[in-house]
């Protein structure tokens, strides 16, 4: 009972050093007395709204007595989660990391908590306090690694979430321990998950990877889609999938296209476009399903464009500029495609260039992904800035001195060998506009 005396004898120095009855502080801190009399007795345990009042009523800083109390809460009486429920919250709220792993970790040795303390990281991912929700979700995991729950799949895939960011080779690591964890979760969350996977893989060019996981998104969103509406049931939880299932579908051919696209063969690309143009074969009628599908085949439409002008269809190359002209979240991802396909199939593109020279320079756009990330952005722009300058250069525009070397800062940064190769002939944009407007 060491550490429940101190809180108690800590409590009684304060009222004996400011001259104060336990009256006077119950009402100065707000508990009712007989509470307060029962606690500094041992006769009640401290509640943890009884813990701040009287913290607060010290003038204590808030955590002060938090190492203490998980002492109180673990080895000085019997665990109770009406305590240490709020308590995780309140340690999260302060970044008070060391106390939520001591209750965790002494908690989880009956997995009777392990769902309890799931339903507290749940609650702390959806606010956004990603520490404290990963530190909760990898003790909940450990406890569980040999389970093969759907829990433990949970745990990981929202691990996985957290620890996406802007480094490249963290995003890989993430995305391999994750892989494994994706066909145990429940159906409402495979799919998301499968196309964030998708989403990461793809912002690290690993196209083997992004072609089978659309295949398997394909896959799993049209056997739920025709389960689903030949049985009319919902999921065993009750929960609802973020997108309709039908939508997972078009997205799944959209990604097969687009991993195409990525890989060179315009030819299957163009092919695969009308499977998510087309949406006939979708049972639901309403305003959504309009949204989805004039959504689907206006990127159809770009995208055959695009595809078009990567085969080397230069006929196609004036109906695709003018069509880009009023979408300009597609300007950017459109001018690095010309200027690819200008070195490739040796056109004149100075027009086009001249017209769009506003958004040449590096900054966010949406896609198929959403707001596109600053891994996936910089890529794009590093090797954009390589195709621009060996579309000048190839033309004798500019003399040695005249080439900068920011695309190998750029690509140095991805740690991508290949590009920071072809990032020495990067152009600096602004001779490169201005020395455009006197040829």
């Amino acid at each position: 009972m060491e550490h429940t005396v101190k809180i108690r004898d800590e409590i009684a120095a304060y009222l004996t050093k400011h001259k104060l009855s336990i009256n006077q502080f119950a009402i100065a801190s707000g508990i009712h007395s007989g509470t307060l009399s029962r606690v500094m007795k041992g006769q009640q345990a401290l509640a943890m709204n009884h813990l701040i009042r009287v913290t607060s009523g010290m003038g204590l800083p808030e955590d002060y007595f938090y190492s203490k109390y998980v002492d109180e809460c673990l080895y000085d009486s019997t665990p109770t989660w009406r305590r240490l429920r709020p308590f995780l919250l309140q340690c999260a709220a302060l970044s008070r990391l060391d106390c939520i792993e001591r209750v965790a970790q002494n908690l989880l040795d009956n997995l009777l908590y392990a769902p309890l303390l799931f339903e507290v990281a749940e609650e702390l991912f959806e606010q956004k306090n990603w520490q404290a929700a990963a530190l909760i979700y990898e003790n909940v995991g450990a406890s569980e690694k040999y389970q093969h729950s759907e829990r433990l799949a949970l745990c990981q895939y929202r691990l996985f979430l957290i620890n996406l960011g802007d480094d490249p080779q963290q995003n890989l690591i993430a995305a391999s321990l994750f892989e494994n964890y994706v066909d145990k979760l429940d159906e409402i969350n495979q799919l998301d998950a499968l196309k964030q996977l998708a989403h990461t893989y793809s912002s690290l060019r690993k196209w083997d990877k992004v072609g089978k996981l659309a295949e398997e998104i394909l896959r799993v969103a049209a056997n739920l889609y025709d389960l689903h509406k030949e049985s009319n049931r919902k999921p065993n939880n009750g929960q609802v999938h973020k997108r309709p299932l039908y939508a997972y579908v078009l997205y799944a051919q959209l990604l097969r296209a687009y991993v195409l696209e990525e890989c060179g063969d315009h030819k299957a690309a163009l092919e695969i476009i009308p499977l998510y143009m087309d949406g006939n074969w979708i049972r639901e009628d309403n305003e959504e399903v309009r949204r989805i599908i004039a959504q689907y085949q206006d990127w159809g439409r770009a995208n055959t464009y695009l595809n078009r002008l990567m085969d080397g269809q230069f006929e196609v190359l004036g109906e695709y500029v003018e069509y880009i002209s009023t979408r300009e979240n597609e300007i950017f991802i459109a001018l690095f495609r010309i200027v690819q396909a200008a070195n490739r199939y040796n056109w004149n593109v100075d027009n086009v260039l001249q017209r769009f020279s506003g958004y040449i320079r590096h900054r966010k756009y949406s896609s198929i992904f959403g707001e596109r990330n600053n891994q996936m952005m910089s890529d794009q722009h590093k090797q954009f800035c390589s195709e621009l300058a060996t579309y000048y250069l190839s033309r004798n525009r500019y003399k040695g001195d005249e080439v900068s070397m920011q695309g190998v800062d750029l690509s140095a940064k991805l740690d991508s060998e290949h590009h920071v190769i072809r990032g020495t002939i990067s152009v600096d944009f602004e001779i490169a506009i201005s020395d455009e407007k006197r040829w």
